[in-house]
């Protein structure tokens, strides 16, 4: 929620709202890629239909969360082709509570007698990017193609559209009238310049592996106790049957099939006409015989028709067939147009889009194909044809028989399929015993289909793409997830251990230095460690420098500016890389009184999370007021199926 309301402050009548809804079709209320306009399908978490909770009058359904939760994975699978379920359980309660204030949105629109015409859903609808055609009008065509490719309805679109028109009303006023005054922002801005001065050094783990020699019960006893960190996940072996052409009879047609199928198609063989068409189309009859005269005269069509505000892009329609012009204007301009010679001016003639005028710019014949000539074309499309319907027949065969209980050897082996064996494979593809291996290319959809398969499962077939065919897929020996044997990993092990020795070590160093540097230097301390460490260094920053940062503050840097002035703290470095050590020298207020561009930075992003705070009360004020109840056991219920599901 706060995300979007910080974009409503600054937005131009609410219009960020449907520039999230319409190019992402998400809903707002700070989830702008996680909460969704709902799509079809998915199975339900929390069963039997009811409503999970309810706002006023307005229920938030098992549907509208599936369908989110749906809706969600796609997007994270765009990331993380491997991802589950389980993989956005931490996105759940926050998909849950946004839902809710949408449910709020609309309670409060319903009490209100809020009315949203379907009208001005209409207009929204037709500025949702990409539904225009050629004509720069609103596409339906375009439109039904958008609901298909994001798996929504219209009534899903139009519901997710009124919801946003209602927040608009309701509440962005709200948010956008947060102001926080200049003296309010000043003491926030003289934070941001506040100095520190110090004194950083580095303590690393390395330093201290040296005469670090475990034994061996040591290094079976640290094995022991971190079994879990060297586990190996499951492996599987694969058994692999190529289903390809080479599998099929012969898939040559006859010549009586070619010669059926150039029958069939005899408009796609016969001898074709376009013509480059110019075209003008205005309302008034003088106008367009006025633009008629011109081109006659010689004068160029786009000069001609530039005074009826029509543009070089608004006339020119390039090469057309009759039937296409005659979709584009009408059958007696089509006629009218291909009985012209080239260069010849046709009209004005009536439409029902209004007088048109048209150009003959240049005609361009292609011949026909006898049925030789076409002999070659007709019959690669029947062999590929062909051997696409008979592949699909063999899968559905072999499948068949699968399902009445014959095994994968015996299936093979009747319809003679090459079959290759993989070594043990990780769920990515790689091969332990075999580091070397890799699928091929073309059967990288085996390795998910045969990881998603169950050992009492029948094998599966799996079409790959291009024209490689299918893979029958089956499951050889599976291998648990267990630890790597030590007797493989001893080296690793063993130097894990030595690590593990040394930023012990590191640590103890470190915390010690960092209790006796008192009023001295970290740089005369660390002379006392007996081991080679890069020698400190002094450092010098604002506090604004870190939110330049962008949230990737060093460890050193966001310690300096915890530390009261001549205090020492040591700090982990990432990944087990050692210890900093950090002084804070000096301490210096900052003054943002002489520099107003701070401030009204600062005033502008207090505004922002003013709105945003404005906003959120509103809603749970809303949802007190409306009376709001939420069936915890359901709600429980769908986290927990979130978590355990494989899917």
């Amino acid at each position: 929620m706060l995300t979007t309301l910080r974009r409503v402050s600054n937005s131009k009548g609410g219009q960020f709202i449907f520039a999230i809804l319409l190019v992402t079709m998400l809903a707002a209320w700070g989830l702008a890629d996680v909460t969704s306009i709902q799509s079809g399908g998915g199975f339900s978490w929390f069963g039997g239909g009811g409503g999970v909770a309810k706002v006023g009058s307005t229920s938030l359904t098992q549907a509208d969360i599936d369908r989110a939760l749906e809706r969600r994975l796609q997007q994270v699978r765009q990331q993380n082709p491997n991802a589950t379920y389980a993989t956005i359980a931490g996105d759940y309660d926050a998909i849950i509570e946004a839902l809710l204030q949408d449910k709020t949105v609309q309670a409060m629109g319903d009490k209100a007698d809020l009315d949203v015409s379907r009208k001005l859903v209409d207009a929204e609808i037709a500025q949702i990017p990409g539904l225009n055609g050629l004509d720069g009008k609103f596409s339906e065509q375009n439109y039904q193609q958008f609901l298909s490719r994001e798996r929504l309805t219209d009534q899903q679109v139009r519901d997710e559209i009124r919801t946003a028109l209602l927040q608009r009303m309701i509440v962005v006023p709200t948010a956008a009238s947060a102001r926080v005054p200049t003296g309010q922002a000043l003491p926030y801005a003289s934070l941001m310049l506040e100095l520190r001065q110090g004194e950083v050094g580095f303590i690393p783990t390395k330093a201290f592996e040296a005469g670090i020699a475990p034994t061996p019960a040591a290094v079976q006893a640290y094995y022991t106790q971190n079994r879990a960190r060297y586990l190996v996940p499951e492996q599987r072996v694969l058994r692999i049957a190529r289903i390809g052409p080479d599998q099929l009879p012969n898939v040559n047609p006859t010549d009586q099939e070619i010669a059926a199928a150039y029958q069939a198609n005899q408009a796609q063989y016969a001898a074709k006409e376009t013509r480059g068409i110019s075209r003008a189309v205005v309302a008034d009859k003088v106008q367009a015989d006025a633009i008629a005269a011109k081109v006659r005269s010689g004068t160029p069509f786009a000069a001609a028709a530039a005074p009826a505000g029509l543009a070089a892009a608004d006339i020119a329609l390039g090469d057309q067939t009759r039937d296409a012009l005659a979709n584009l204007t009408n059958a007696q301009v089509a006629a009218a147009a291909f009985a012209a010679p080239s260069g010849g001016v046709v009209g004005p003639i009536r439409t029902e889009l209004g007088w048109v005028v048209v150009k003959v710019d240049g005609i361009k014949r292609q011949a026909g194909k006898t049925l030789d000539e076409a002999r070659p074309e007709i019959a690669a499309k029947l062999r590929a044809d062909k051997a696409k319907d008979g592949l699909a027949d063999l899968v559905g065969t072999v499948e068949d028989e699968l399902s009445n209980g014959a095994n994968f050897t015996e299936t093979v082996a009747k319809h003679k399929l090459p079959v290759s064996e993989t070594p043990p494979l990780l769920a990515n593809g790689q091969s332990r015993t075999q580091p070397g291996f890799r699928l091929p290319a073309e059967l990288q959809p085996v390795l998910k289909e045969g990881f998603a398969l169950s050992p009492d499962d029948d094998p599966t077939a799996v079409n790959l793409q291009g024209d490689a065919g299918y893979a029958l897929v089956a499951l050889g020996p599976v291998t648990a997830a267990q630890p790597a044997p030590l007797a493989q990993i001893g080296d690793q092990v063993r130097a894990d251990l030595v690590r593990q020795g040394a930023l012990d070590k590191a640590r103890s160093s470190a915390q010690a230095i960092a209790a006796r540097v008192g009023n001295g230097s970290i740089a005369a301390a660390v002379k006392t460690l007996g081991v080679p460490v890069p020698a400190p260094a002094p450092v010098t920053a604002r506090r604004i420098q870190l939110l330049q940062l962008q949230g990737n503050v060093p460890p050193a840097l966001r310690m300096l500016f915890s530390l009261p002035a001549g205090k020492t703290q040591y700090v982990a470095a990432p990944n087990d890389e050692g210890f900093f050590l950090v002084k804070a020298d000096r301490v210096v207020a900052g003054d943002a009184r002489t520099n107003p561009s701070v401030i009204a930075q600062q005033q502008a992003q207090l505004n922002q999370q003013a709105g945003s705070e404005l906003a959120e009360q509103f809603i749970r004020a809303a949802q007190k007021s409306l009376g709001t109840r939420r069936n915890a056991d359901a709600i429980a219920q769908g986290r927990q199926r979130l978590l355990t599901s494989g899917q």
